[in-house]
Order: C-alpha cells, then sequence, then structure tokens
C-alpha cells in the first residue's frame, strides 16, 4: 500500500463520524456490509468498514469483488444501484445481490473514492431517497476529508483555520438538511398512507417503513448532535421558562413504558414549574438514560425515575439495579461506548454521550454512580439559575 492510500486511510481514521454513518447506511437499506473505500486506478481500499457479513475485510485491505463497479463509478462519477445483481447482465458474476456505491468527490471535483454497501440478499434500493440520502453522505464526508486535511497542515498553515472551520459548518448544514429532508418525507408519505389503507398486509408493511425511517431519522439526530459537540460548537439549547416540564418528562416515561411494556418503570415527579431550561433537549436526556437503563440494567429490578427541586438545584436521575464495571466507567460518556460482552444491541452508542453534552450545555453536570449495593444509577444536577 502506497503512501498516498496510507495518508488517507489515516484521514477517514481520524473522522469520528464514519462508523455512524455506516451504521445509518445499513439500517437505511437494510444491506449487511458497508465501506469507505479509497479508490486509487483499479485498486480498491477499504478505509472504513461495517462487516456483518463476516467477510473479514479490514481497513487497508483491498476488495477485488466491488473493484470493477468501483472503476465504472470512478470513470463516469455517478452513482450505481442493484438491486438484484445476479439479474444484472454487467455484474452477475459478483458474488452478492444487492448493491449500491456513490461517489466520494472532493469539492474540486476530483474523486476521492466511493461509498458503498451491499449484501448476499436482494434488496429494494431502487428509490430516490436511499440515492439521494447516500449521496448526501458521501458529500457531507467529502466536507470531513478536505476539513480534516486542512487541519492536519494548521499548525504549518494558520491561515487555512478559516476553512476548515468553513468546511465543518457545510458538512452540519448538509447532515441536518440533506439527510433529514428525504427521512422526513418517507414518514410523512407512510403516516398519510396509513390513515388511506383499510387491508392488514399492507398497512403491516407501511408501519414497517414508517418504524424504520423514524429509526433512521434517530440515527441522523444522533449523528447530528455527536457532531456539533465533537466539531466544538456544542448541542444547541434554547433556555426558557418550562412550567410543563413535569408532564414532558411523564410523557418521555410513558413512550418508554409502551416500548418496553415488561418493564417495571416506577417515577417522582415532583413541582418542576420553576425550572428553565430546554425542555426538547432535557426529554432527550432522559429518553436516552432511560432507554440505556431499560436495555442495559437488570431485567428483573426496576428502573427507577426522579425528578425534584432540591437546594436551588433541580435533580433528574435514573436508576436501575445493574453494575457498571468499575474499567468501563471512565468511557461511559464517550462515544460510541457500548458495554463489553452480552447481545449486540441497536443504535450507535452515542446516546449516553449525547446526555452528558445536553447536561454541558445547560450548564449542568451528569455523573454516574454504580455499586453493587445499590446499583447504577445517572444524575443530571441543573443550577437554578436564570
Amino acid at each position: 500500500m502506497g503512501q498516498t492510500a496510507a495518508a488517507d486511510i489515516a484521514t477517514i481514521g481520524r473522522i469520528s463520524t464514519v462508523p455512524a454513518v455506516l451504521q445509518v447506511i445499513s439500517e437505511l437499506t437494510g444491506l449487511r456490509f458497508a465501506a469507505v473505500a479509497r479508490v486509487i486506478d483499479n485498486t480498491w481500499i477499504a478505509c472504513a468498514v461495517l462487516d456483518r457479513l463476516g467477510f473479514g475485510v479490514q481497513v487497508g485491505d483491498e476488495l477485488q469483488l466491488v473493484s470493477t463497479l468501483s472503476d465504472e463509478i470512478r470513470q463516469g462519477q455517478h452513482s450505481v444501484v442493484i438491486d438484484k445483481v445476479s439479474e444484472d447482465p454487467l455484474s452477475r458474476d459478483h458474488p452478492f445481490e444487492s448493491y449500491i456505491a456513490v461517489p466520494i468527490l472532493r469539492t474540486d471535483g476530483r474523486f476521492f473514492g466511493t461509498l458503498c454497501a451491499l449484501d448476499p440478499d436482494p434488496a429494494p434500493l431502487r428509490s430516490s431517497t436511499i440515492q439521494s440520502t447516500m449521496e448526501s453522505f458521501a458529500r457531507m464526508l467529502a466536507l470531513q476529508i478536505e476539513a480534516e486535511e486542512n487541519l492536519q497542515r494548521t499548525e504549518a498553515a494558520p491561515i487555512k483555520e478559516h476553512k476548515t472551520t468553513e468546511l465543518r459548518e457545510q458538512f452540519i448544514a448538509v447532515l441536518g438538511h440533506d439527510l433529514r429532508n428525504p427521512l422526513f418525507a418517507i414518514s410523512a408519505g407512510a403516516e398519510m398512507l396509513l390513515r388511506k389503507l383499510k387491508d392488514p398486509p399492507n398497512e403491516q408493511r407501511v408501519r414497517h417503513i414508517l418504524t424504520s425511517a423514524r429509526r433512521a431519522t434517530k440515527l441522523v439526530d444522533d449523528v447530528l448532535d455527536f457532531a456539533r459537540g465533537s466539531l466544538g460548537r456544542g448541542i444547541p439549547v434554547n433556555i426558557e421558562p418550562c412550567p410543563d416540564l413535569g408532564d414532558v418528562l411523564r410523557h418521555v416515561i410513558a413512550e418508554i413504558q409502551s416500548i418496553h411494556p415488561k418493564r417495571i418503570i416506577q417515577s417522582s415527579i415532583g413541582d418542576l414549574s420553576d425550572i428553565h431550561c430546554d425542555r426538547e433537549r432535557v426529554a432527550q436526556l432522559l429518553s436516552n438514560l432511560l432507554a440505556n437503563a431499560v436495555v442495559h440494567g437488570d431485567p428483573d429490578g426496576p428502573v427507577e425515575v426522579s425528578a425534584q427541586v432540591n437546594e436551588g438545584h433541580f435533580i433528574l436521575s435514573v436508576k436501575n439495579h445493574g453494575l457498571i464495571a468499575e474499567d468501563a466507567l471512565q468511557h461511559l460518556f464517550q462515544p460510541y461506548s457500548r458495554p463489553t460482552g452480552g447481545t449486540p444491541q441497536a443504535g450507535l452508542g452515542l446516546g449516553l454521550y449525547i446526555a452528558n453534552q445536553i447536561a454541558l450545555a445547560h450548564g449542568g453536570q451528569l455523573e454516574v454512580k454504580s455499586t453493587q449495593s445499590h446499583g447504577t444509577a445517572f444524575i443530571f444536577t441543573l443550577p437554578l439559575t436564570r
């Protein structure tokens, strides 16, 4: 592998949103292999990989099975979408059935590589929304690649800092607009169909589409919040009087309870009428903490939620009867943090990171306490200052 490829792999490795991007793509398309690839001449080199198929492809590997398709993208600089490879006369010899790849083009038009996904099973990929979302991700990655390259040159050329900041702003704009809008359109269309449909089989299919679109939207929102936090802007909050905060938190608890009806969730919500905060962000913080407790806590024990005002502070806590290993505590609020062992969970592993960023954006703090005798408690503390 040449120096150019090694440098490009290192650049992709420094872009902390890439693992989340690959997971969102996998969730959106249903394809179990996704990758960011550098294409140099006729060589396809993996720079980042999500492999749920056990292909064994590692970062730095050259992958021959998609090299001809990547060459087609490089020459034409257009996307390739194949629902069923075995029925495609130009690509039927490849050992997979569904494939989508979009070009990653630098801002000056130069070809970097591809953002691609594939699966041995056929999949309905010929949706304008899927393709446009993938292309938006590719534009987003191109901006981040150039931002990272500029950042590496900042010490030698400080004048590049403004350009790097500009590229990062464009990255967040693409993520927030170009990716969320198609998913919103899918959700709105599915909701409209549900109101019109009367036959159960089709209704079930549309509900599946709606659920998938909402899950993908949640993943994109998590990546957007992560991008804002990791790129130095912080998660935006709108602090205002929230006399209805208690009702907002009760709604979050009811929503999580409906998703996990077998779990016991006990709550104690005090008088919160004098709280100033961003109600949507505090609701998001509680939702993330509560979902984490339900998924990772002791399934036989209750989850306890408390929201009170005490000695000039708003204190929101979520407690479960599980135990977090000592060596895992220090990493809990880092991106992509997950418990070791056990069954792999859906999502990106950003929930606790985002909850902590929301706490910091409010001028508060989020801490965790975990002991064998008392279980695990996440505690959000916010001073009552206007």
